[in-house]
């Protein structure tokens, strides 16, 4: 099985900083809002260097491709949010929302394949 890997990259409202950010997603891993199936690791990763310094990002791992498709659906078919995972529409909605630039469904992200 190949792992999915997704990087969701994060701007932020001007006047939230990366410390609110933080509380914020220690918020949400206290309220076990990442439990989700098929997902093997997460990390939140600030950049240091290149195109995206000072940027956020998070990193997702799951398990595998169908893993990942029954959490979100497939790449030609997305799952609507309404129909996202009950912990992932907490963290979307009420933790994430109010910290970025524009809605927690609209940053860039990249799904990849493992290969």
């Amino acid at each position: 099985m190949t792992r999915i890997i997704s990087i969701h990259e994060y701007v932020l409202k001007p006047g939230i900083d990366a410390v609110a950010f933080e509380r914020a997603v220690r918020a949400a891993e206290a309220r076990r809002l990442f439990d989700l199936p098929g997902l093997v690791e997460y990390r939140f990763v600030r950049g240091i260097k290149g195109q995206r310094r000072d940027g956020l990002a998070a990193i997702w791992v799951y398990e595998s491709r169908e893993a990942w498709e029954r959490l979100w659906g497939s790449p030609d078919r997305p799952r609507e949010p309404a129909a996202y995972p009950a912990g992932w529409q907490a963290w979307e909605n009420e933790i994430l929302a109010p910290l970025l630039a524009e809605a927690p469904d609209a940053i860039a992200f990249t799904a990849y394949e493992e290969f």
